[in-house]
């Protein structure tokens, strides 16, 4: 059975990757910061519940603790929970703005890769899925005929062109462990007031493909549903 541990999962692309990967036999584990709702959803999915909230170090670490008690490891890590930041004009965009941005995004990626990578290890094929996006991407962002070649989101960008870097870098460092990074591509969630054209189900197909893959699958790769995007 595979142990899989997915943080923001109490709603839209967490919530749905949960779904898809309890139907395909994994233990889901719902992480999500709110209790409430975090217990609401793992009840709704027949998943068990962890709080944890991701720019709080004792409360990673915590998260990891629970799980190693109870799970004793796990196979597969999502980093999942993200923020998109405020919709105001790039020239108002504070400091501050920025640290709850890459707080999350990134920080937050780091913090709980590195409380769960032990967990990972006892794994016989450990496996972390960094939620990303086309956003993020040079080659997306540069190109007028992609919606994200007409977006302007400073900080969003920035924050997940890190989270594809430090994709390709921890798939250098950890030839054990495959690391791969997922764009869900232009869905309909809270981010964008539900006004993506791709359903919640299509923008977690690439989430669901790197949380299932073999011995011999990819790392240090960027996905979208459609295949590998450049970076």
């Amino acid at each position: 059975m595979t142990t899989t541990f997915i943080t923001g999962a109490n709603k839209s692309l967490g919530y749905e990757t949960a779904r898809r990967l309890i139907e395909a036999g994994h233990t889901v584990i719902v992480g999500a910061r709110d209790p409430e709702r975090g217990q609401t959803a793992a009840d709704a999915l027949g998943a068990r519940f962890v709080q944890i909230e991701v720019t709080d170090d004792a409360s990673v670490a915590a998260a990891a603790d629970d799980i190693g008690a109870h799970e004793g490891g796990v196979d597969v890590l999502i980093n999942n929970a993200g923020v998109f930041g405020p919709h105001i004009p790039a020239e108002k965009l504070t400091a501050a703005d920025a640290g709850e941005v890459f707080g999350v995004n990134v920080l937050g990626i780091v913090r709980v890769t590195h409380a769960f990578l032990p967990l990972l290890r006892k794994s016989a094929n450990p496996v972390i899925v960094n939620v990303s996006s086309g956003m993020g991407s040079f080659t997306a962002t540069h190109d007028p005929g992609r919606v994200e070649g007409r977006a302007v989101a400073p900080l969003y960008t920035a924050s997940k062109a890190a989270v594809t870097m430090l994709t390709t870098q921890y798939a250098k460092a950890w030839p054990d462990v495959k690391v791969n990074a997922a764009d869900p591509g232009y869905t309909a969630t809270d981010f964008n007031g539900h006004s993506g054209p791709q359903t919640v189900t299509e923008g977690t197909d690439a989430i669901v493909e790197l949380a299932t893959i073999g011995a011999d699958g990819p790392t240090g790769t960027l996905r979208d549903r459609h295949g590998e995007l450049g970076w």
